[in-house]
């Protein structure tokens, strides 16, 4: 009887090594002067230097979730990687912080090299472009758990900020003004109830089917599959310029505007939302008619076309809406901070527009 190897369990060792090889490479073009070391060690090093003050490190954690079964069954891989490191990194940079360094977790049932790689080179472009150094991650092959084609997701972001400039919220007021930053489609978020509304209309098992159908001029796939877009350096480059002025900054994940925008609000303090402020997508129209959803389901599963929330003084928030649309943001006044009582929500005013 011949022995048992690794590889004939499932698991190929001479895969990942080749694998670690092709990262090491995307890595070095996000690498930044505080990286020690980064891929290939058993941990990453990191150098905070002489640059900070009083530094506080700000973490944050994130996945992709049920999105990545669309990127399996369409052969959708090389988006997902920014979706990953948006959603860590955008809920980091809120707080005012700068990101530095992100790692990433890969697992799956048999290491495919290839759909790996276009994975990770998806974080790294999306590393590169907000500054943030990849310096490490883990690639796990597990074929008992993953079924063949399938891999997860996780990703991990360190940034630092000041002590004296963490954006908190507590300095928001009634009056302040309520800036929304355009989604680039659902992001990473809603993905489960997406898929029934797929399954119900007939839709993403054809591709032929799937192109015919069309929102603001978009394929299917390509509306659904686009990256959470990456806010970090158009509102950093707001922060440098007005840091008292923005008050609260809420990245609008799974729970809308309804659960993300009282998370950084202060007891007292309400947040009315105009509904007719922005023109919602055609893509969230046809997912609420198709699916026969609730519009209340829709504002609290979906971002509804905002991904992106500031709370900034009155009298700022014409000069701030000019910094967010000069670094390439696209933005909305969509409301303004009330008196309330006891914890933070959200009330909505008017209807959505089309």
């Amino acid at each position: 009887m011949a022995g048992l190897s690794y590889r004939e369990a499932g698991v190929d060792i001479d895969a990942g090594e080749a694998l670690v090889r092709r990262i090491q490479r995307l890595a070095d073009r996000t690498r930044r002067a505080e990286v020690l070391a980064g891929v290939g060690g058993f941990a990453s090093l990191v150098a905070l230097g002489g640059r900070f003050r009083d530094p506080v490190l700000v973490a944050g954690t994130d996945g992709v979730g049920t999105k990545l079964k669309l990127a399996w069954t369409w052969d959708r891989h090389d988006s997902v990687g920014q979706d990953l490191v948006a959603m860590c990194v955008n809920d980091v940079v809120v707080t005012g912080a700068e990101p530095l360094f992100f790692l990433d977790y890969f697992a799956c049932g048999r290491l495919d090299l290839t759909v790996a790689e276009r994975v990770v080179a998806g974080i790294a472009q999306a590393c590169a472009e907000v500054g943030c150094a990849l310096v490490g991650g883990e690639t796990a092959e597990m074929p008992d758990i993953y079924a063949p084609g399938e891999y997860d997701l996780a990703g991990f972001a360190v940034g630092v900020v000041e002590r004296d400039s963490v954006i908190d919220g507590n300095r928001v007021e009634p009056g302040d003004v309520l800036l929304g930053l355009a989604a680039s489609g659902p992001h990473a978020n809603g993905f489960s109830l997406i898929r029934r509304v797929l399954a119900r209309a007939g839709l993403g098992s054809d591709p032929v089917r799937d192109e015919a159908v069309r929102f603001d001029g978009v394929p299917l796939r390509e509306a659904l599959m686009r990256p959470t877009r990456l806010y970090v350096r158009a509102v950093r480059e707001a922060l440098a310029k007005f840091p008292e002025e923005i008050k609260a900054i809420a990245h609008i994940t799974g729970g809308g505007i309804t659960e993300n925008l009282p998370r950084v609000l202060p007891q007292g303090c309400n947040a009315e939302v105009d509904l007719g402020a922005w023109r919602r997508p055609e893509l969230f129209w046809w997912l609420q008619e198709t699916g026969e959803i609730a519009e209340e389901e829709m504002r609290r599963v979906f971002n509804c076309g905002v991904g992106m929330v500031l709370v900034v003084s009155p009298e700022w928030a014409g000069w701030v809406t000019e910094a967010l649309v000069s670094a390439g943001e696209v933005v909305w006044g969509i409301g303004r901070i009330v008196a309330g009582e006891g914890e933070a929500r959200v009330h909505y005013l008017g209807a959505p527009r089309r």
